[in-house]
């Protein structure tokens, strides 16, 4: 695929993003109905299903023949090994959305053959916009850049995704790893906003040893690559949206968060 082909997709991926993160700040610190999914920390409004709704129709107005991977209703859930495909979070952190907490996003990222190619966080609330092309990533049209901290004892690190009940032993053992080895720790409940994070500097590191789902992770680790980071699986091979665990980080300190995330499970 050529570099202009990959352009218009990550300048589809924006609009398309824009489109449903429109819907999601609309409705932000308003009157919602939340049902509850698998268990009662994973919820869902009627707003996740309408910024789905406004993302895919720019997305299909544009690629009408391309599969859409979305986290709601009866979209794909996992991505085509071969071919273009776009991967939807209408609202990534939908927890912190119904709490009237700023930290969401809606993320779209477009992939061929399984890897991405662009993509797109949108904050609303926060007033951020996170793109990524073949040109690079910026924020707000400010080109993005991961720190350049070597020093772990000086770095600041992120646990992300959130353990289920039974396994908050993981979760215990995580923030033990972290703070065992780092200078601090953050927790946003937003994963495409930690993984944004860390492709602006803000973050030195993100990581988990659970495998995640595609909507929440492939926008942001074409972000951090894009912005110089590094994000590999807990062997420390390239990661990719079927790997087992996620590290990603600025690369100065990706071997020490290595070590913490392949410690959460030991």
């Amino acid at each position: 695929m050529s570099d202009s082909d990959e352009a218009r997709r990550a300048e589809v991926a924006a609009r398309a993003a824009r489109a449903g993160a429109e819907i999601a700040g609309d409705a932000f610190r308003t009157t919602l109905e939340v049902e509850q999914k698998d268990n009662k920390t994973d919820v869902v409004t009627q707003v996740d299903r309408d910024a789905q709704v406004a993302v895919i129709d720019v997305v299909r107005e544009a690629f009408p023949d391309d599969p859409v991977v979305g986290e709601e209703e009866d979209e794909l859930k996992e991505v085509p090994e071969s071919g273009p495909a776009w991967i939807v979070d209408p609202i990534d952190g939908t927890n912190n959305f119904v709490r009237g907490i700023r930290s969401f996003g809606t993320a779209v990222a477009a992939v061929v053959d399984g890897e991405p190619v662009g993509a797109a966080t949108i904050c609303p609330a926060l007033s951020d916009s996170y793109l990524s092309g073949p040109d690079g990533a910026v924020r707000n049209d400010e080109p993005l850049s991961v720190s350049d901290c070597a020093d772990p004892e000086a770095a600041t690190v992120s646990p992300t995704f959130w353990w289920d009940f039974d396994q908050r032993d993981q979760y215990a053992a995580a923030n033990r790893e972290l703070v065992s080895r780092f200078g601090d720790m953050r927790r946003f409940g937003c994963a495409q906003l930690g993984l944004a994070m860390v492709a602006s500097g803000a973050l030195e590191g993100i990581t988990t040893n659970l495998r995640a789902n595609p909507w929440d992770t492939v926008a942001g680790v074409h972000l951090i690559r894009q912005a110089g980071g590094r994000v590999t699986d807990l062997e420390g091979d390239r990661w990719r949206h079927d790997s087992d665990g996620l590290v990603a980080s600025n690369g100065e300190i990706h071997d020490e968060l290595l070590e913490a995330a392949r410690g959460i499970d030991a």
